[in-house]
Order: structure tokens, then sequence, then C-alpha cells
């Protein structure tokens, strides 16, 4: 989900997304004023974005272009992409690099603990590329990751955004195993579009590894996401959440998809904020502990107050039900 980029003048599709450059281009739907954001820039936001030069690593905020940027830098929030820059899949509405990648760098689990560190995050989230060319699809060199933030930040709570890990036997259980605080992987659509947004990943799959980490770790907090304007319906959309709570997500995020080149799906139409102010009290209704919608909803965006309410909420039916 990223803000759009005027391929007229600039074709960064043909650069990061050569699978894309025969595409025809898509029309443009103008932004309505609801998703229009303050460019980036803040004293804060450059001391974050110095942090992540210096060390050398990548950030999903900057590579799938989100439009939360300047807010979260400003902040000190930043989501860093680890196992490098290019991803192995072609997701239709994704604005990350597609392609070969380098190998894994083994020095990166430590250099991003002591980022984490330096930068004195209360709450990190940690995101990835697909790595399908690798045996375990990343799982140990992302579970390395959490176990070196947890030596260098200890006080920090540790949120992971997962890939898929489709056709890598037992990565989900390395996964599970290093126990982060926020275990999250997007269901992204419907199941209906996943030919067409998301071809490389399969709707059941993924969700069935949302309930693998709730029968194998029941205390770990669950989250999932998905993005509209894509064509989707409200039943559909419904149906998604009730997918996601039989598998026992405790966290929805519902968010506008926005076009990240010409050459990526187009949007359909943008929801109103009303609509996600709807979609927000069906999904509570439903009986998800925590729920995030509107038009600049991202995965990432106020995760560590989100995690703080998200313990309150669960703290709260404890104390409920033992009455």
């Amino acid at each position: 989900m990223a803000t759009l980029i005027d391929t007229l003048t600039a074709r960064p599709s043909d650069l990061r997304h050569p699978e894309k450059r025969n595409r025809p281009e898509t029309a443009v739907l103008k932004k309505p004023e609801w998703l229009r954001v303050k460019a980036p820039g803040s004293g804060q936001y450059n001391a974050t974005k110095a942090i992540v030069r210096d060390k050398g690593l990548h950030t999903v905020c900057e590579e799938a272009a989100c439009p939360n940027i300047g807010e979260c830098w400003s902040q000190k929030h930043a989501t860093l992409m680890i196992m490098g820059d290019t991803c192995t899949r072609a997701c239709a509405f994704c604005n990350v690099k597609t392609g070969l990648p380098e190998p894994l760098d083994p020095e990166e689990p430590a250099k991003v603990g002591l980022a984490v560190r330096q930068m004195g995050l209360n709450h990190v989230v940690i995101t990835s590329v697909d790595r399908d060319d690798v045996n375990d699809g990343g799982a140990a060199h992302f579970a390395e990751v959490v176990r070196q933030i947890r030596l260098q930040a200890p006080n920090t709570t540790v949120e992971i955004l997962t890939p898929d890990f489709l056709r890598k036997d037992g990565a989900a259980e390395v996964m599970i195993d290093a126990r982060p605080d926020v275990f999250n992987h997007n269901l992204e659509t419907v199941p209906r579009l996943y030919l067409k947004i998301r071809p490389g990943a399969r709707y059941f799959h993924s969700l069935r590894l949302l309930q693998m980490v709730k029968e194998r770790d029941p205390n770990q907090f669950t989250k999932s996401g998905i993005m509209v304007g894509l064509g989707e319906t409200k039943e559909e959309v419904m149906q998604v959440m009730d997918d996601m709570r039989s598998a026992g997500v405790d966290f929805i995020t519902i968010g506008q998809y926005l076009q990240p080149t010409r050459k990526h799906a187009a949007i359909e139409r943008f929801v109103t904020p009303e609509e996600f102010k709807a979609y927000e009290a069906i999904a509570r209704a439903k009986g998800f502990l925590m729920v995030s919608s509107s038009p600049l909803t991202r995965s990432s965006h106020h995760a560590g107050d989100d995690f703080a309410r998200l313990k309150a909420a669960r703290e709260g039916l404890n104390r409920s039900t033992a009455r």
C-alpha cells in the first residue's frame, strides 16, 4: 500500500519491476482530500534516516513508499525490512523491488539489534521481502534478528510482519518459536482477487499460518490486514473478517490501497472514511481485540501505541471472563 508515483515523468517500474514493463498503463484516480499527507522533513525524521543509512538497513517505509513515513519517522518509528531490498514475488500491488536477491547478510541481525538500541525504540516492527530462493524462506535469519533485538534492546517489544513461507516446511514453526510479541501476516485482499493481486500466494495457506501461531503459542498476539479499493465487495470483506476470527486473529487492519505506479493494479475506487468507520464497527462486533480501519491505516502505523492497547484489551477481556 503506497503513494502514487507519476510514471509519465519517471518510470521506476522499469527498474524496480521489470516484470511489469510490458503491462499497459492504467488510469489514475485523483486522490481525495482525506488521503493527502504532509511531506517529511523534521529533525527527528532526519535522525532516524541517518541511523538507517549508517547501518546499511532497509525500511518498508521507503521501499513501499508508505504515505505515513513523515509522521512515523518524526516519532522514531521505523519498520525495518530485512533480507535485502529485492523480493522474489511480483505482487500487483507492491512497490518493493522484484528480481533475484543478493545472498543473506550474516551480519544483518546484529546490525538490526544495534540500530533498535540506538533509536531507543519501545516497540519495533520487523518485516522482510519474500525469499523463495532460500531453503527455509529466510525463517532462521528472521528468527536470529528477533534474538539479537532481545539481546541488545531487551526492553523493546518486537512485532514481526512475515512472508507466508509457502512450501517451506518447518519455517513457520521457527518463526513462532522466536516468540515475538506480535505475529503479523497480512492476507492483503479477499480470496477472489488473489490470482490478480497476490498471484504468488495462497489465501488459505496464509490463513493457516495465522492459525498455527495460536495453536503453537496461544499467548502470542496475531495480527493481519487487508487493503480495500481493489474491487472487493462489503460481503467479501466481512467473510475475511470471519475467516480471521476463526483463525484466532486478535488485531485487524483495514486501509485504502494506493497505486504505486501506473503499471501496478489500478484503484477501483476510494473508500470513504464513513465506510471505514462502518468496517471498524463490524470488526469489533465480530470479536477482534483491536481494529484499525481508516484510509491511511497501514500494518505498522502506530504499532507501538496499538500494542499497548492490544495488551490492555486482552487484560480487560480476561478480567471480565474471570468474574
